[in-house]
């Protein structure tokens, strides 16, 4: 999209004011609201906002900060208030000497898809994003956004629902998953319904995950299909597995980066656990789907919606290039369910656990340099000081138990 594209749908649709959106440290969408004069006459050198009131950015005494739209993200947002139409567009951040900011998670997912790049890859993903109620407004808002709705339904859980929408590259479609995100929450305010992403809102029934399917791609041939090979599955993938399950236990500390996401990541409620790969196992915590050709792809199951969509999507992918990089081998893959393991047969098979609380995981992200890269040290930092705020604070508060 062009800014002259941008400037006529201003004008058709007498739009009046601009949401300049990025994204904190926590997953949080944030807004910078301004006039179309303003956008068109600043898009090109950036608008300069406050950065030291966003959290985990900068401090007070270097506060100065850009933001420069993402043309291709513009779109008219699907309902007024008080009779005034808004429009929003995603933002990088950028410091005054205009350099990328090191501390935007866009930034960081960006970095790592240059990096599959100069490996050779291009990629595709689908995450699940799970929804609150009144799906169908939620999909013909998302449509008119320009984010295409595959399927909606209910799930297992009470007031549990799925949208699922269209896969894209790694950073377009963590774009759109903050745009559903702040679609179904809109939706459902303005249905008298409150949309919640805790990954775990509700005890004795499933929680709430957001698996994320990927596949890499070499031109138009995806990476991850040989129908030479056992399977059919290419020693890429192999490798993209093996790089996973490697990192996995430090990967759910920016995966699965809250108090409560360990709430849901427990035997018995269909929650990945234990780190295993397997062909069609939904129990284990990497799933290939039946599906071949371009379709050849991998699910991750143990990400939650409560993720800052563009870290996780950074971290995943380093993890997996690492894999192809160094030729990690995984395991033999396991085709027993693994929830109904005894002790003693897990330990035979050398399954080891992801991470019980958010404390354990934050611990073994501070061992991996590979995914302390992906974040860059800035976030890192940052990231850590606010997830042990939240384990200090929960470590001492007493409930009834």
């Amino acid at each position: 999209m062009t800014i002259e594209e941008i400037k006529k749908i201003i004008e058709k649709e007498n739009v009046r004011f601009i949401r300049l959106q990025f994204t904190d440290i926590n997953g949080i969408l944030k807004n910078v609201e301004i006039t179309p004069e303003i956008f068109l006459d600043s898009w090109e050198e950036g608008i300069m906002f406050d950065g030291s009131s966003i959290e985990g950015f900068v401090r007070i005494e270097e506060s100065d900060m850009y933001l420069k739209p993402v043309l291709d993200t513009f779109a008219v947002l699907p309902w007024t208030v008080d009779g005034a139409k808004s429009a929003r567009v995603i933002c990088d951040v950028y410091t005054p000497d205009g350099k990328p900011f090191e501390g935007d998670p866009r930034y960081r997912l960006k970095r790592m898809m240059e990096k599959a790049k100069e490996l050779g890859y291009y990629f595709d993903l689908l995450p699940l994003s799970k929804a609150e109620e009144i799906r169908r407004d939620v999909a013909i808002a998302l449509e008119k956004m320009g984010v295409i709705v595959e399927a909606t339904h209910h799930e297992v859980a009470p007031s549990q629902h799925e949208v699922d929408f269209r896969y894209d590259t790694f950073l377009k479609t963590a774009d759109n998953a903050q745009t559903v995100k702040l679609v179904i929450k809109t939706m459902a305010i303005f249905h008298g319904y409150y949309a919640t992403f805790m990954p775990k809102p509700f005890f004795g029934v499933n929680g709430s995950g957001m698996h994320v399917h990927m596949s890499l791609f070499k031109g138009d041939q995806n990476a991850f299909y040989d129908p030479n090979k056992p399977l059919e599955l290419s020693d890429d993938l192999r490798y993209f597995v093996g790089g996973i399950l490697k990192h996995a236990r430090a990967l759910a500390a920016v995966t699965n980066p809250t108090v409560n996401s360990y709430k849901r990541l427990v035997p018995g409620y269909e929650a990945p656990v234990y780190i295993t790969w397997s062909v069609g196992n939904r129990s284990a915590l990497i799933r290939i789907p039946k599906a071949r050709g371009k379709a050849t792809r991998l699910e991750y199951r143990s990400p939650d919606p409560s993720c800052n969509i563009y870290l996780a999507f950074a971290a995943i992918l380093a993890a997996g290039l690492d894999g192809i990089v160094n030729k990690i081998e995984p395991p033999k893959p396991v085709e027993e369910n693994i929830y109904h393991m005894t002790p003693e047969r897990r330990e035979e098979l050398n399954i080891d656990s992801l991470p019980g609380t958010l404390k354990e995981a934050i611990d073994e992200l501070k061992k991996d340099d590979v995914i302390i890269d992906a974040l860059g040290e800035h976030i890192f930092e940052k990231f850590v000081e606010a997830a042990e705020k939240d384990w200090k604070e929960y470590s001492t508060y007493v409930t009834n138990w």
